[in-house]
């Protein structure tokens, strides 16, 4: 470790930690009922920084203590936990335990620093896994006392403020969601028009009109029915025709990620469902709610018999407002009474052809689908800036540990007595007491507490600053609930662009997140 400040010291695991590997006892001596100590098996109990307990054990063979580390070294290696308690630990942990005074919280951090590196080490044929003799000998950076714990203080209280960041962020998803289906919920009802009806002479009443109810099938060309497509795609054909399935007819859009190409021939077969252009396509088994337009650039590509092909009459329709229709929660609820099957969801062509559209006059159908592209672009790019603003969270924990153990988060002291001391006080210490590096084998009793001592900081502990400054709480303040806002929105009869900063203000989602923003000093 060549990259470490002058006051540090390379160390082996083994001589600063205990390492107790574990081992499975006998299954009659598991049970449920809360009888003898907790027993982890694994990572499958870790949860964010204690495993959660759904066995005990009567007759442990291997023991952590309180506050122990627990290393996961098979299948995965790598991710850590600390113990809650006195509990006994299976084949699949090992338990970690750092010599006074070592700061337990340093190391911890220490192995959450490591862990992708660690990840990569196991062997074996059936399960990755380490051995003991593996970890004993890992090295560890080790810093000067007072300095593990200015690191480790300093880990935990920027570290739950990136957690605080990145639980916010995993709420975007749904709010979004929700607001995609009210923007469209708002559209088809009239309310997005309402100032669009007033600002015309001959329509003063700003009320959505009882617009008239039409079954689908009616909306349709003459000559062409709402119908399925290719029922057996066949071997791929690279330079075949294009040939939509479910997972490609997607809310709204079309992902061509995964399309299949079909022979001509084939495609030639289903002269029905060749696209010409401004269909509305259905999925109607599989993956149920995929709505989408036939663009230009789709003319003469065809569909599976997953996907319905509705072939629209622009005299009477825009395609457009035909799709948010089928998109709209009332829709899919509708379709939803209608599904068959139980192994094979879907939905009869006939159910489908029934489905009730209500049509506003097409000039008014146009002006619903500017409001509504407009607002689902905004939207669009909000779930751009969520997405690259995840990303930068997610990096941020690893660059946070890399930085701390190069010794470049907290200061240098030079008062600090250097690291090489305190492990020559360690050694010394251990090679006076052997039997101390002992504890926790075979169920012998520990003098320390049965809480753990070490323990995170929790977001009641975390001061409002810094990164919870920038990535504060509009979520809830500004966004709420997404029927309320709407609800705002139409009640002051807010214009487009009003709506956008007042309703949905979130530029906290990427900007301005860096290092800058965190305190290192």
């Amino acid at each position: 470790m060549s990259d470490i400040p002058a006051t540090w010291i390379s160390a082996i695991l083994g001589d600063i930690a205990h390492v107790e590997m574990g081992q499975s006892p006998d299954s009659r001596f598991y049970n449920e009922r809360g009888e003898g100590l907790p027993f982890f098996q694994g990572k499958a109990e870790f949860g964010k920084l204690y495993p959660t307990v759904r066995k005990w054990c009567s007759e442990p063979k291997k023991i952590a203590e309180a506050g122990d580390i627990l290393l996961s070294v098979r299948a995965p290696v790598g991710p850590t936990n600390l113990a809650e308690a006195r509990c006994c630990i299976g084949r699949g942990l090992a338990s970690i335990r750092a010599s006074a005074p070592i700061v337990q919280k340093y190391l911890l951090h220490f192995f959450r620093n490591i862990q992708p590196w660690l990840s990569e080490q196991g062997t074996g044929t059936t399960f990755a896994a380490v051995s003991g003799d593996f970890v004993r000998g890992l090295e560890v950076g080790l810093a000067p006392l007072t300095e593990q714990k200015r690191i480790a203080d300093k880990l935990d209280a920027v570290l739950a403020r990136v957690d605080a960041c990145r639980e916010r962020l995993d709420r975007v998803p749904a709010l979004l969601k929700r607001f995609r289906q009210s923007v469209l919920a708002s559209g088809i009802s009239g309310k997005l028009t309402v100032e669009w009806r007033a600002s015309d002479d001959k329509r003063m009443d700003t009320e959505p009109p009882d617009w008239p109810e039409r079954p689908l099938a009616e909306l349709c060309e003459r000559e062409r029915v709402i119908t399925y497509g290719v029922i057996k795609l066949g071997a791929e054909v690279p330079t075949g025709v294009p040939c939509l399935r479910t997972s490609n007819v997607r809310w709204l859009r079309v992902d061509t990620e995964g399309m299949r190409r079909i022979a001509l021939t084939l495609s030639s077969e289903y002269a029905r469902t060749i696209l010409r252009g401004g269909e509305v396509l259905v999925n109607v088994r599989g993956t149920l709610g995929g709505v989408a337009v036939a663009t230009p650039e789709m003319i003469g590509w065809n569909v599976s018999r997953e996907v319905a092909v509705v072939p629209v009459d622009a005299s009477q329709v825009d395609p457009s407002y035909l799709a948010f229709w089928i998109g709209s929660e009332v829709s899919q609820r509708w379709l939803s009474r209608v599904e068959k099957g139980v192994a094979y969801i879907g939905i009869n062509i006939e159910d489908l052809r029934n489905l009730p559209v209500r049509l506003p006059p097409l000039e008014e159908q146009r002006e619903i689908v500017t409001s509504v592209e407009s607002l689902l672009a905004y939207a669009d790019r909000l779930e751009a800036r969520y997405t690259a603003g995840r990303a930068y969270v997610d990096r941020l924990t690893s660059a946070l540990l890399t930085k701390a153990f190069r010794g470049e988060l907290v200061p240098q002291d030079p008062n600090d007595e250097p690291a090489s001391l305190l492990l020559q006080r360690i050694r010394t210490a251990r090679a006076a007491t052997p039997d101390k590096a002992k504890r926790g084998k075979g169920g012998r009793n520990s003098e320390k507490s049965k809480t753990a001592e070490v323990l995170m900081l929790d977001r009641k502990d975390i001061r409002d600053a810094h990164l919870t400054t920038i990535l504060k709480e509009p979520l809830n303040n500004c966004i709420g609930s997404t029927a309320a806002g709407l609800s705002r929105f139409f009640r002051n009869k807010l214009r487009i662009r009003e709506f956008k900063s007042d309703y949905i203000s979130l530029p906290w989602l990427i900007s301005d997140i860096s290092f800058a923003a965190i305190d290192f000093r």
